[in-house]
């Protein structure tokens, strides 16, 4: 039986990857730093196939001994302090778990593998790394300028698993992955951020979602696929590095309405830069040509309808995602939705802004 050790197995990849892993009939490892790691049981309880060894990044001999304990075909090393806006606050962290945490991993593997090095290594790269872009669309050529310190640990991490294949002719490829996203991403990502926020909004339990800048694009995949990607890497016969995106790039402002859509609310803009407003519709509140009706303005109390732009058209869903018109039995009748955007924020993580709920 091949065997995988992951590192980051708690967080979002390192969960997909361990069910694809296990999928493809692996013996699967995860990395933890600790048996009192808060997520440790969860792990063990949500994924039984899954053995946790104990290691750490910060440390070099750890590794050394989970890899002569797990002796993995595979090593996927996706642990690292992975906010941007993390980074400024801790850079040294950043830079001593991100960075130099890849090259003490590289370092046990070339120590434990030996000559003719039979473990195959992969190193999460990240989109991160071309921070001030140079051309569009990036591919793994384009020169990297980071613009954080996580960008710059990532830049490290990255030269530095190119250095070791080179070197000393390890199997070590990185993958540049765009952003991906999934039910387990934390809620410190904008797009969980935005999709638990709409829920609660929906549900009566929240009366305001906190947003930055509207405007920043992201290419936006599905983890799933993407870990999916990262094992295929390694089951190359030649090791290289890997961009991984959809191609496609998206608003935060576009994620907003589609998630509101997905509830059967409309968002209506208006204002500009720190002023700009949204105001949400029901469906109801739409014509036949998803223009507003008369007498809307007494929902968002801002003046008369005509004076708004019309919103883009709404539909609803039910529980199993399949679309349908109308929907008044999917939520209250008569709200609009207020929401505003504060300056600030990267549209990635930890943006800030408003909305609320009016009556």
């Amino acid at each position: 039986m091949r065997t995988a050790l992951i590192t980051g197995i708690t967080g979002q990849d390192g969960q997909y990857l361990a069910e694809v892993l296990h999928e493809e009939g692996y013996k699967v490892y995860g990395l933890i730093k600790g048996q009192r790691n808060p997520k440790a049981e969860m792990i063990t309880s949500e994924f039984p196939f899954v053995e946790l060894v104990e290691g750490d990044l910060q440390d070099l001999s750890s590794l050394i001994a989970a890899l002569e304990y797990t002796q993995p075909h595979e090593v996927y090393n996706l642990g690292a302090i992975s906010f941007v806006a993390l980074s400024f606050k801790q850079a040294e962290l950043t830079a001593n778990i991100t960075g130099l945490g890849v090259l003490r991993l590289l370092e046990a593997i070339r120590l434990v593998g030996g000559e003719n090095n039979p473990i195959r290594f992969y190193q999460a790269s990240s989109s991160e790394m071309f921070g001030k872009v140079r051309e569009t669309p990036q591919t793994e050529l384009t020169p990297l300028h980071p613009r954080s310190p996580y960008g710059s640990a990532k830049v490290f991490g990255h030269h530095t698993t190119v250095n070791y294949r080179e070197s000393y002719d390890l199997f070590a490829v990185s993958g540049i992955l765009f952003n991906h996203e999934s039910p387990r991403r934390g809620f410190e990502f904008v797009t969980r951020k935005v999709s638990d926020g709409v829920a609660r909004i929906k549900l009566g339990l929240a009366d305001h979602l906190a947003l930055g800048n509207l405007d920043a694009h992201r290419d936006w995949g599905f983890a799933g696929d993407y870990v999916r990607a990262m094992w295929l890497m390694l089951q190359q016969t030649q090791p290289d590095d890997y961009v991984i995106a959809t191609g496609k790039g998206l608003s935060v402002r576009d994620f907003v309405e589609a998630a509101f859509r997905a509830v059967g609310i409309g968002i209506v803009w208006r204002g500009t830069g720190a002023d700009e407003v949204g105001y949400g519709v029901d469906v109801l509140d739409l014509d036949d040509d998803h223009n507003l009706r008369v007498g809307v303005d007494q929902v968002f109390g801002i003046g008369l309808a005509a004076e708004l732009p019309p919103p883009a058209r709404t539909e609803a869903a039910d529980a199993n995602g399949r679309v349908f018109a109308g929907g008044d039995d999917l939520f209250d009748i008569g709200y609009g939705l207020h929401l505003r955007r504060d300056d600030g924020g990267d549209g990635g993580r930890g943006d800030q802004g408003r909305a609320t709920r009016r009556r």
